[in-house]
């Protein structure tokens, strides 16, 4: 059995925050009966009515993409420019993304209505690490990618880097490859301003043991079914446990 709230966000009524305010508002009812204790759960054989209209759960959908510069990590922009969403129009769930990417980054994005698992993924608790590839300007001195590495304080707070390895340069400018354990807004372009070095390009590579690859831009796919396994393994560990990361997140 689900909570009530849980059973609403997977049937795509919007986040669990949301459909707390739509049980408390007297709004949903269950086999008939308005229901607004948040701590009910729901039986599967039961009938769920929200303003008098019958609900049910979605089936639980997962997809990889690989997200372009210029594209947002966003249901909606009022602008009108455009969204990761648009690059999935076969999917008819309701989904969100898993770790956004910032509007001049690109690379892995996922794209799930599971709840549940987008938490997981995402929160420091689960310490599930995150790879990107990083090309700054200049050339980061051993002693920058140790600060990296042993952390620098941004307004959130102090954060750190999982791993930190120089690839390769090219021109005036370098490759890096950065390992995180968490994703704080625009965290790996603010954590390098710090050293005063510009990100040129970032292209996130890796979520957990979930890749890239070799996926063209602007296409997507669905998670394999031992994709989705290895995610769930990791997304279940917390720091400390083990088999899981025992550092605090960056």
């Amino acid at each position: 059995m689900d909570r009530l709230n849980k059973y609403l966000a997977h049937a795509g009524l919007g986040s669990r925050r949301h459909c707390e305010t739509l049980i408390r508002a007297g709004r949903v009812s269950i086999d008939g009966d308005v229901v607004k204790d948040l701590a009910t759960r729901v039986e599967p054989e039961q009938e769920v009515r929200v303003d008098g209209e019958p609900v049910r759960a979605e089936k639980f959908v997962y997809w990889l993409v690989n997200k372009p510069r210029g594209y947002l990590c966003t249901n909606h922009d009022p602008a009108g420019r455009p969204l990761a969403l648009d690059l999935v129009p076969q999917i008819t769930q309701r989904v969100y993304t898993v770790g956004r990417l910032d509007e001049d980054s690109e690379g892995l994005l996922l794209l799930t209505n599971d709840g549940d698992l987008a938490h997981r993924l995402m929160h420091p608790r689960f310490g599930v690490e995150k790879t990107y590839l990083v090309l700054v300007a200049g050339t980061p001195s051993p002693e920058d990618l140790k600060k990296l590495l042993e952390g620098v304080w941004l307004s959130e707070g102090h954060v750190k880097a999982r791993t930190v390895k120089r690839l390769r340069k090219q021109g005036n400018s370098t490759w890096l490859r950065i390992v995180l354990s968490e994703g704080k807004n625009r965290e790996i372009r603010r954590m390098l301003a710090k050293l005063n070095h510009k990100v040129l390009r970032l292209r996130r590579i890796e979520i957990g043991p979930v890749e890239l690859d070799n996926l063209p831009l602007r296409k997507s796919r669905q998670l394999t079914p031992r994709e989705l396994k290895g995610l769930k393994r990791v997304a279940t560990k917390r720091t400390g446990e083990p088999g899981a990361t025992s550092e605090p997140e960056a």
